[in-house]
């Protein structure tokens, strides 16, 4: 089955501006940006390379960039800066370009874009051709607003999430493994409340909640591997509360996509959903969104994207 695509179109790319996070991708972003940089200034693109010294401060320059006219927003780094910078890109015309040098890069697996090769994701931005894709739009419970890309995760993904953050060893992947260990120990039904745009009212005990823009998050996880960026809908994933041994016999299936063939997960597609579990927070592109309940709405066309 094809997958249904946006508007594409191309525009001409003269400049740039290069926004990196020099913490990205267990420290991958300062030598892609250099290469990234050099391939469009050798294509005859002016860049402005930039530098986040911490999050608010990657938001502030991405506005700054936006509100400057550039031709194009690059990105260096994962899933985790790009959701940065749609905090600042989210509805206006500035187009964003991806060089990805993270961990999980995700948003790229989704769109194609090149992996482990700067130079080759600078050809793309230099060539300007853009794809319309949707975005999800949270309200959290204090009327903050978060903008999305590819999977908000609720339930036993949050929870070793949580966990994760809370640990200060080990460092890197193994502490989330260790995460992951010790939530799975600790595994218990979680009470549930959604609320679909139809007014449809699923209250269950579930393992966790799921809502994709696109198909896959943490690496190539493919939670919702029916979902598709542009149109105009959110994919929900729900997985129903299991014992020990069928959920440790259940994950595997995430990576091939095949767990939504089975009896204990429900898919289903809406314009917007409100999420309730009292002690249970949200991530999205990998990054803390706020504690439930939350509102998410899909945004069609919200993100113009450079793409292959």
């Amino acid at each position: 089955m094809s997958r249904a695509r946006g508007e594409v179109g191309a525009r001409t790319v003269r400049r740039v501006v290069v926004l990196t996070n020099p913490a990205a991708g267990i420290g991958h972003a300062e030598p892609a940006a250099r290469r990234a940089v050099a391939r469009l200034r050798a294509l005859g693109v002016e860049v402005e390379p930039q530098a986040g010294r911490s999050p608010e401060d990657a938001v502030r320059l991405a506005r700054e960039a936006a509100a400057d006219g550039v031709d194009a927003l690059a990105v260096v780094g994962g899933d985790g800066m790009i959701n940065l910078t749609l905090q600042a890109l989210a509805g206006t015309p500035v187009p964003l370009g991806v060089i990805p040098a993270g961990t999980g890069n995700d948003h790229a697996r989704e769109y194609g874009l090149p992996l482990g090769d700067p130079e080759a994701a600078a050809d793309v931005i230099a060539a300007g051709r853009v794809r319309d894709v949707d975005l999800g739009r949270i309200t959290g419970p204090d009327g903050a607003v978060r903008w999305y890309g590819s999977v908000l995760a609720t339930g036993f993904d949050s929870l070793v999430t949580d966990r994760a953050n809370r640990m200060r060893w080990p460092r890197g992947r193994m502490r989330y493994n260790l995460a992951i260990l010790a939530e799975f120990a600790n595994l218990r039904p979680l009470p549930f409340r959604i609320t679909l745009a139809d007014g449809t009212v699923i209250e269950r005990d579930l393992t966790l909640a799921a809502v994709g823009n696109t198909r896959s998050y943490g690496g190539g996880m493919l939670m919702c591997p029916a979902a598709i960026p542009d149109d105009g809908l959110l994919d929900l994933t729900l997985v129903d509360a299991m014992p020990r041994l069928r959920i440790a016999r259940f994950f595997p299936t995430l990576f091939k996509g095949t767990h939504t063939t089975r009896p204990e997960v429900t898919t289903l597609r809406t314009e917007s959903l409100r999420i309730e579990s009292p002690g249970i927070t949200a991530y999205a592109d990998g990054e803390f969104i706020a504690a439930l309940p939350i509102e998410v709405t899909v945004q069609k066309g919200a993100l113009r994207l450079l793409v292959p």
